[in-house]
């Protein structure tokens, strides 16, 4: 197997792993949380085994970088008033969308990113967030069934 250069996997998988971002942390940090992803990925790049799925370790990355921002909000003082939304890529991501998996439990919310925006198989899911297959399936089904209540229009096309 030949190796592809790191600007190629950046730009194969850079869009998948920002929108794994936006549905985890929410537009605000995605973009952060992204940029510390490829960072970290393109130290490891080079010892990453040639048969590695590079999908699921960028995914990978990307969830322990959103366990960092989020512990470190949960650090952080306290926002006070209105922030206005950031121009550019924040600006295109749908707010409603975002509400709606805010809503959901931490399992639930990674689950239907990493299946449903990086069409990750449950099995690497699993080893991500830990515990089984069939407790991802399931976080993932719960976390569908709760948006289709609360955001009917994100679920258009998506199937299990």
């Amino acid at each position: 197997m030949i190796v592809k250069p790191f600007e190629q996997v950046v730009a194969e998988h850079g869009p998948m792993v920002l929108r794994v971002c936006r549905a985890v942390l929410g537009p605000a940090d995605a973009e952060d949380a992204w940029s510390e992803t490829f960072l970290s990925a393109l130290k490891a790049y080079p010892d990453l085994p040639p048969d590695a799925n590079v999908q699921a370790w960028l995914v990978t990355i990307a969830h322990r970088k959103a366990v960092d921002v989020t512990r470190a909000q949960a650090r952080g003082p306290v926002p006070v008033g209105e922030v206005p939304d950031r121009p550019g890529r924040a600006a295109e991501w749908d707010g409603d969308l975002w509400n709606a998996l805010a809503k959901l439990p931490d399992k639930q919310r990674a689950a239907v990113a990493y299946h449903y925006l990086a069409g990750l198989p449950y099995r690497d899911i699993a080893e991500i967030i830990g515990g089984s297959v069939d407790a991802a399936r399931r976080a993932a089904a719960d976390g569908v069934k709760a948006l289709r209540v609360t955001y009917p229009a994100s679920l258009e096309g998506a199937h299990s």
